[in-house]
């Protein structure tokens, strides 16, 4: 049987659900998180949207091969990219009280 105050009390979580979710997307695109390999010859920041914000290669790293530092900027961009989408995915599920638990969202 379909009961209005029920459908109305959902509809308020989901809204408040909603707003806290558009809170941790604007806390996502200021969080910085770094990535490194090389053992911290290259250092790669990004955001909680994944943007690359930064990418810092030491002076001794340009003595190697260009295969070696493709190799490792990669890395470094892909160690923060992981870092970042565990942290969001974490935010995101406290937010939503992990009813998103276990869906991978794109950009979060």
């Amino acid at each position: 049987m379909f009961n209005k105050g029920n459908m109305s009390k959902m509809l308020k979580q989901a809204q408040q659900v909603q707003k806290q979710m558009e809170n941790v997307q604007n806390e996502l695109e200021d969080l910085k998180i770094t990535g490194e390999s090389g053992g911290g010859l290259v250092n790669a920041t990004v955001n909680g949207k994944m943007e690359i914000l930064n990418l810092n290669l030491k002076d001794e790293i340009l003595k190697e091969e260009k295969d070696l530092i493709e190799d490792l900027i990669i890395s470094a961009v892909n160690n923060a990219l992981t870092k970042a989408q565990d942290e969001s995915q974490t935010r995101m599920n406290s937010a939503t009280g992990g009813m998103l638990s276990g869906m991978k969202l794109p950009g979060m």
